[in-house]
């Protein structure tokens, strides 16, 4: 079926003189562009802008479209110099209903439902796994699963859920000293006498410092059976194997959002950074999940765009010190290094969740949040 033109998309001025913001195009733009299966909308906009963080303004540049997920696969895009570089979208034949999102939300569906962050009380005290049928040492699907502290009904469906992370926040003496860190848990406890045990090691704070909430994943879903307590549930699906002390929670998670417009942050947050991995241990790239430290409480929206920096290190200056021994003179700190873009998708109070867009090279725990700019 072919859609109804969408129109000229007059005016789409990308000069700095047009658009305050600084929209420019790149240097080796192409002149035409036909959209693919699997695009999003960063994707295309990094082919003819350099700041492709900035594709909402030319869109709501244009009156004649009002909702800029009306791009589909087949669309070619031509670039035009009639008073001024504009775009021109030449709407195709759309055998598909599938419009090209911002950013890949296929590939966020697990962190979009299946990740939250709750108040540590709120999962300390939740109703919780405590054994298995015939008495095994992991719940696989299609067993019973016996949880205490539950009050359900035959029926009911239930989130099985298990603490991934406990982020905490740490404040200096400056108010940009202050800190949030994320710490992984350990939540067998067959291994460990709490609930869940906190790596605190490795990051330098070992004191507590204050309880930000814990992040939570679901790793399965289960039906009650029978009531009472603990109580009987059938193990539908997981992503894992069932634990002893894993939490139950209600099945529906927060909403989420199913379009995102990238965006500026309205104010840079103080020291803000990259504190936990959501599937990797010691660096991630492009279309990889990060947790950041910060959230609503610091103005930050689905959207927001950050660039990400690496800290610098320090090294000796044996030249100043006029030293044949390496390693005595004094040392310097050398300046951060720009690795790439991160855009929030999913926010909460004091923490974030953001996709790496792109990058120069591996984005790692403790990397600073700036401007895109």
């Amino acid at each position: 079926m072919i859609r109804k033109s969408i129109g000229l998309l007059a005016g789409m001025l990308v000069t700095v003189a047009v658009y305050a913001a600084g929209v420019q195009l790149r240097t080796d733009h192409p002149d035409t562009y036909t959209v693919r299966r699997g695009d999003t909308l960063w994707d295309i906009s990094a082919k003819f802008l350099s700041k492709p963080w900035l594709w909402p303004e030319i869109w709501q540049a244009n009156p004649q479209v009002r909702n800029p997920h009306l791009i589909y696969p087949g669309d070619v895009l031509n670039l035009s110099f009639i008073g001024g570089p504009h775009l021109k979208l030449e709407p195709g034949v759309h055998r598909e209903d599938n419009a090209v999102p911002a950013i890949p939300l296929a590939d966020l569906k697990m962190f979009l439902k299946d990740m939250r962050v709750l108040d540590s009380n709120a999962v300390s005290s939740a109703p919780y796994v405590v054994g298995f049928e015939e008495n095994q040492l992991r719940g696989t699907v299609g067993q019973n699963v016996y949880v205490r502290g539950l009050d359900a009904q035959p029926g009911q469906r239930w989130a099985i859920v298990r603490p991934t992370h406990v982020f905490r926040g740490f404040d200096g003496k400056k108010s940009d000293d202050s800190e949030v860190v994320g710490h992984l848990l350990d939540s067998n406890v067959a291994l460990v006498r709490s609930p869940w045990s906190e790596d605190f090691r490795n990051d330098g704070h070992y004191g507590r410092g204050d309880d930000l909430g814990v992040e939570v994943t679901v790793i399965g879903t289960a039906e009650t059976l029978r009531g009472g307590d603990p109580s009987t549930l059938l193990l539908l699906d997981a992503k894992q194997e069932i634990r002893a002390g894993d939490r139950v929670l209600p099945l529906d998670g927060p909403k989420y959002d199913p379009y995102y417009a990238p965006h500026p942050p309205k104010s840079l947050p103080a020291n803000g950074r990259v504190i936990a991995f959501a599937d990797a241990l010691d660096a991630v790239g492009p279309r990889q999940v990060v947790a950041l430290s910060v959230g609503s409480k610091d103005g930050v929206d689905n959207g927001t765009t950050f660039a990400v920096w690496q800290p610098g290190e320090r090294t000796f200056d044996d030249v100043a010190h006029d030293s044949w021994d390496r390693g005595t003179g004094r040392k310097v700190q050398l300046p951060d290094e720009y690795i790439g873009h991160v855009m929030v998708f999913r926010t909460f109070d004091r923490v974030s969740y953001g996709l790496v867009m792109d990058g120069l090279r591996p984005v790692k725990i403790g990397d600073k949040l700036r401007q895109p700019e």
